[in-house]
């Protein structure tokens, strides 16, 4: 993920953020869903929809420690 789209996810808030992780999760399950089925072989896919969230789960667990 690059500095700037980092800069941009510390700036909204936490709301925002856990709206983003949900639409992801929606977003990683159908991918999962259509690499079961066959549709998609797109394994990056994925893993760069989970390595997203991972960055912007730890966003908001510091946002929530630190106030």
């Amino acid at each position: 993920m690059k500095a700037d789209k980092l800069k941009e996810l510390r700036t909204k808030e936490v709301k925002e953020l856990e709206t983003m992780v949900m639409d992801l999760k929606e977003k990683l399950e159908k991918l999962r869903f259509d690499l079961k089925s066959g549709k998609t072989a797109s394994i990056k896919d994925i893993r760069r929809i989970r390595k997203e969230i991972a960055v912007i789960m730890t966003i908001i667990n510091e946002k929530k420690k630190h106030g």
